[in-house]
């Protein structure tokens, strides 16, 4: 996939990450899922997990990674979320995703999470969207479930001792592989 030129909807920004972007989407990322400002929203991990989401070498990786492309999303110059996407054959990964915790739950997420789809489908002929989620994130699994993804009951051990991923605060952590089927756009 080339890079994006920006694209404006509905006053929001979609548009590829650069380097200059790593400091702002690592304190994204930090923000919605640890610590005491992911308390703001509801995606937060910090019951869960301590310790850091992502640190600037994780973003620099998903910007250098063929195949890869890291989506943020500005409303009037501000970065209020962010996605990784990542051609995988037939299928495009999801992950990174954020979104600012004072703006969850207002339709945000839901606006991006479509877009990202979209891309997938139109840019890389994508049949499917996988993405993995902590297990125990009942509620957030909930919500990619009303947006079309289904569980597949296929678990991949959680990192424990990795500390890129965060210090657990509890031993049953595992990732769970989601799944939505893409309908391509015609061509």
């Amino acid at each position: 996939m080339d890079t994006a030129t920006p694209r404006a909807t509905d006053e929001l920004t979609y548009r590829d990450a650069s380097e200059a972007d790593v400091p702002a989407v690592v304190e994204l990322v930090e923000s919605a899922y640890r610590g005491d400002s992911s308390r703001a929203g509801w995606t937060t991990e910090a019951d869960i997990l301590e310790g850091q989401r992502t640190d600037p070498e994780g973003v620099r990786e998903v910007l250098a990674t063929p195949g890869s492309r890291l989506l943020v999303v500005e409303r009037g110059g501000e970065l209020v979320a962010c996605c990784q996407l990542e051609h995988r054959g037939d299928a495009a990964y999801f992950g990174m995703f954020a979104v600012r915790p004072g703006l969850q739950g207002g339709g945000l997420g839901r606006r991006v999470i479509a877009e990202a789809e979209r891309l997938a489908a139109a840019e890389w002929g994508a049949r499917e969207m996988h993405m993995t989620v902590i297990s125990v994130r009942d509620e957030l699994i909930a919500w990619y479930e009303r947006r079309g993804y289904r569980r597949t009951g296929r678990m991949t051990p959680f990192p424990y001792g990795d500390e890129r991923f965060g210090l657990p605060r509890r031993d049953d952590l595992r990732f769970e592989l989601l799944v939505k089927d893409l309908v391509p756009e015609p061509s």
